[in-house]
């Protein structure tokens, strides 16, 4: 690929400095191969050239995704609808900073202005995007996995998909933006939560998870959890649920305990493998809402225990535009508070890469640049 030097591998010292060199590279994060933490090395690479329509972003933070661990191990499973990772590649989704430049006026951002990207990369112009809808777009793209990522000091990004950061609203916090714009589509939209609903959160510890467990609440809603180890189950009963179980094991007997045998109303399912027990664990005219399968993305159940109680399954990635700018501005007014499980700076990419495969992280782990 024509973006990248070769590398040219930096130390910590060199990765501290604030910005790129008088030759027009900047500090990177690059993923030439598949393998563990160690493939990932901090290299100088050309900063990006944009071209109309987009704005070259300094970025000062980022969150780390399961998929930027997929981009370096392979998925699981294929990841409909996307093709084989290209190598090399920069990762990282939620890219938040400053303007530092602009291809053409635009009118609606200025060089200097703080600005998360909307991750979510469409068209513009189909029916769907027309409605709102971009996820649904059918050029559908996500920034950070079909373009160059975030893990860097610049990206070029689309000025359409840049939001003014909300003052008073610092880097760290607005990079959990995406993490709350899933977790608003998945609880609110596509789940309906009111207030006096039951809703359990499938993965808590996750960033989506713990962002899906905290609208829950606010949302009115009484939240059980799930989450692979004692610890993280913990933390969500200390986060607001009011019950944590294992679901690494069968949990639908433990959901209708608590709830009197009568099942939780939502479900999040962020992890494939759960849905027989996810299914058996909603009440009648429940609803299961799916924005993953980071276990396992063929699931077997028995559709009769779908519609003879009335019970609904939808799809739920990333939210809309309107949810992101929603979602922003909540978490300007701190009415949404991030739960961070660590930080780590560009140059111990590696150790956060490691820090989320323990599987022990609570929250989000946000890379700093």
């Amino acid at each position: 690929m024509p973006w990248i030097h070769e590398a040219v591998v930096v130390g910590v010292v060199e990765s501290q400095r604030e910005e790129s060199d008088m030759t027009g590279t900047m500090l990177a994060a690059v993923v030439r191969r598949r393998g563990g933490p160690e493939v990932i090395s901090v290299e100088r690479v050309p900063i990006p050239t944009i071209r109309a329509g987009q704005a070259l972003v300094r970025v000062r933070a980022s969150a780390l995704n399961r998929v930027d661990i997929w981009d370096r191990t392979g998925p699981p499973q294929p990841i409909f609808p996307w093709t084989e990772r290209e190598y090399p590649h920069i990762s990282g989704n939620d890219a938040v900073g400053e303007v530092a430049s602009l291809a053409d006026d635009t009118g609606t951002v200025a060089v200097g202005d703080r600005v998360a990207v909307y991750i979510g990369l469409s068209c513009g112009r189909c029916e769907y995007c027309i409605r709102g809808e971009q996820t649904m777009c059918l050029e559908y793209r996500i920034f950070g996995e079909h373009t160059q990522g975030a893990f860097a000091q610049y990206v070029a990004v689309p000025v359409a998909n840049l939001e003014r950061i909300p003052d008073g609203l610092d880097f760290r916090a607005a990079a959990t933006a995406s993490a709350f714009t899933t977790a608003w589509r998945l609880v609110v939209t596509a789940g309906r939560v009111e207030p006096g609903m039951t809703v359990l959160v499938l993965a808590a510890g996750g960033g989506v998870g713990s962002a899906a467990m905290q609208v829950a609440l606010r949302a009115g809603a009484t939240v059980f959890a799930s989450a692979s180890t004692e610890e993280k189950r913990r933390k969500a009963i200390a986060h607001g649920a009011v019950g944590a179980t294992d679901h690494t094991n069968p949990f639908s007997g433990w959901v209708l305990e608590q709830t009197n045998g009568r099942g939780v109303d939502v479900v999040v399912d962020s992890l494939g493998s759960t849905w027989p027990e996810s299914i058996r664990s909603l009440a009648r005219g429940g609803r299961l809402v799916v924005c993953g399968a980071t276990l396992d993305n063929r699931p077997s159940f028995d559709i009769r225990e779908l519609y003879q109680r009335h019970r609904s399954i939808c799809g739920a990635p990333l939210g809309n535009r309107r949810e992101f700018n929603h979602v922003l501005r909540m978490l300007g007014d701190r009415s949404l508070t991030p739960i961070v499980d660590s930080e780590f700076p560009l140059a111990r990419i590696r150790d956060a890469h490691r820090r989320a495969e323990t599987r022990e992280a609570f929250g989000r782990i946000i890379v700093t640049i």
